[in-house]
């Protein structure tokens, strides 16, 4: 392939190959893991607890469900769905280690251990065959997968049909004057407590331009549907801060 050829995407806002994003994006999380949690209570004041339990609440777990949670890392979605299924099992995938290893040592991964999986995958490819769960969750993931319709399209394939698939990812607020606030807070805090709790500026610079290159809520929906989804809807979180995207194999 020529360097003119050579299809590219984007890593916050600098334009990389495709193939160099992963490694990247391995980069920033592996970076951060060990303080993950931590910056994600400073960076949202604890409302991502709160955008989490709204995520369960819509998706109301029942007992015996297989879950694939994408880009799981420390486990905090499976912990939730698990405790709130009896007898329902999960499988964490993620494409970086380092994030599992740091779910594993949480409390929770320890008392829900034998319901539970940590494997490292890419969600482009899913080491899983068709029909394998009930349930797919990622949750502020998908922004960071380099073909995002790959991804949506291997969510479709690994559930069972009437399965379900569930979104959380930060989105746009309506309101312009709201969401240029929102983008004076992210770019000129975030970065700065990521050096300060994390050690990392650069990581969490990423982070916040990622966001801002994601699709807005129409758009993702519409991404959704065209991976084959029916009953695809959305609820907007904090004023569209975060959203929820639900859809269903039917």
């Amino acid at each position: 392939m020529t360097k003119t050829d050579e299809k590219t995407t984007h890593f916050g806002y600098r334009t990389v190959a495709e193939e160099e994003k992963a490694g990247l994006v391995h980069g920033v999380f592996s970076s951060v893991a060990s303080k993950y949690d931590v910056m994600n209570d400073a960076m949202s004041m604890g409302i991502h607890r709160l955008w989490k339990d709204a995520m369960m609440d819509w998706l109301a777990p029942r007992r015996g469900q297989r879950l694939l949670d994408v880009a799981g890392g420390t486990g905090d979605i499976a912990f939730r769905f698990l405790k709130r299924a009896p007898g329902a099992n999960a499988v964490v995938l993620d494409m970086t280690e380092d994030m599992l290893l740091a779910g594993r040592r949480r409390a929770e991964a320890d008392q829900l251990g034998e319901r539970l999986d940590w494997v490292v995958g890419d969600a482009m490819a899913l080491p899983f065959p068709d029909n394998a769960f009930d349930v797919y969750t990622i949750s502020f993931g998908i922004r960071n997968v380099t073909r995002i319709a790959d991804a949506l399209g291997e969510a479709y394939r690994v559930l069972r049909p009437g399965g379900r698939l569930m979104v959380l990812e930060f989105s746009q607020l309506p309101n312009p004057g709201l969401q240029k606030l929102y983008d004076l807070y992210s770019f000129n805090v975030i970065p700065k407590m990521g050096r300060l709790i994390a050690g990392d500026e650069e990581s969490y610079q990423y982070l916040v331009e990622s966001i801002r290159r994601f699709p807005d809520q129409e758009r993702f929906a519409a991404m959704i549907r065209d991976a084959g989804f029916g009953a695809v809807k959305y609820r907007n979180l904090t004023m569209g801060i975060a959203a929820l995207h639900s859809g269903w194999k039917l």
